[in-house]
């Protein structure tokens, strides 16, 4: 099945069948706008009350933010796109040996999004890793590019780190302890998508991935600095890009904040475009609660008589309902929302 791999092949001249997407779900390229106002935080601000409130604010209005200045170097950053290139650009024999189709496998080299349900592909090959604990899951990592495992491993310890600062600021922008959001996330899972776009000949009928919440509680992108592809739901109604920045990282919640924040809080819908000019690269890291955590809103942000807006449940029995479905179907959140 390998041989699905679109990064097998130099360059597509025309869409493969199974591809093209129905004429009413469409990226409609022409109709996306720029927003210059998407937050931009500066993580190493000495103002921290203000850094705080700038988080808060982003994750009510936008559901995500870019941050500077956020202690990974740009040569790690740079290092990480590089090797992520490097082995998408490896023989296929070489790839064909951790190929998978099964969702469940921790480690696997795949392509779209769910091969085996859906029934139009995404333009994307990605490379699914487990990163924690490190020692547990790098040895089954590739073994080529031969500095894979060493910067993998080094940007994985560095994203943890930041994603763990991030929840403390979140907490705190929630008028909760700092260590709130952890410690009910419990040892949280951690996972990296490395997301390889290749040029596509017809890009206005087809999605790198469609539209999508995350299911887990942060994601932290590494964009290519070159090429823009994520664009992001705003308002529930228009379509906006979002532009790499130099050494920037992209942070977008997931749905286990939206839930925790009772609502407050935006998991945002976005997507991935191609284009037909380049290929891109996108390394995805996700912070995931451990799976017996028990998810619900923080009692300090549901009014004294109301209703949480959601019910409580394991992140487990979430999970498993999140990949049941198509990725592009409604909020997966609404099917927890508390039946008062």
């Amino acid at each position: 099945m390998a041989n699905q791999l679109l990064s097998t092949v130099a360059y597509h001249d025309s869409l493969p069948e199974g591809y093209a997407r129905p004429e009413h779900d469409r990226p409609r390229l022409a109709d996306v706008r720029t927003d210059t106002n998407i937050p931009l935080i500066d993580l190493a601000s000495p103002d921290r009350h203000r850094v705080i409130a700038e988080i808060d604010q982003a994750c009510r209005t936008y559901g995500f933010f870019q941050v500077i200045n956020h202690g990974i170097s740009e040569e790690l950053l740079e290092k990480v796109m590089v090797v992520g290139l490097e082995f998408f650009r490896l023989p296929p024999e070489e790839k064909a040996k951790l190929y998978s189709d099964e969702p469940s496998k921790k480690i696997r080299l795949s392509t779209s999004f769910n091969v085996r349900k859906e029934t139009v592909h995404n333009w994307r090959d990605y490379l699914r890793l487990h990163c924690h604990p490190l020692e547990e899951f790098v040895p089954d990592w590739p073994s080529h590019p031969e500095t894979f495992k060493e910067i993998i491993s080094v940007y994985c310890r560095e994203v943890r780190l930041l994603g763990l600062r991030l929840l403390g600021a979140i907490s705190l922008g929630l008028g909760l302890e700092e260590v709130y959001v952890e410690k009910v996330l419990g040892e949280q899972e951690q996972h990296m998508a490395v997301n390889y776009y290749p040029r596509c000949p017809e890009p206005d009928l087809t999605y790198g991935l469609p539209k999508h919440t995350d299911p887990n509680a942060l994601t932290i992108l590494l964009m290519d600095p070159h090429v823009s592809g994520l664009q992001v739901l705003r308002d529930g109604a228009k379509w906006i890009a979002v532009h790499p920045r130099p050494n920037a990282l992209v942070i977008n919640l997931g749905d286990q904040l939206q839930a925790l924040s009772n609502g407050a809080y935006k998991s945002v819908w976005h997507r991935a475009v191609v284009n037909a000019e380049q290929e891109r690269l996108s390394v995805a890291s996700f912070l995931c609660p451990c799976n017996s955590a028990v998810i619900c809103p923080a009692p300090r942000l549901v009014g004294d008589g109301e209703d949480p807006v959601y019910r409580s449940y394991t992140y487990d029995e979430y999970y498993k309902r999140f990949w049941s479905r198509n990725l592009d179907q409604e909020h997966c959140l609404e099917l927890f929302r508390s039946q008062h």
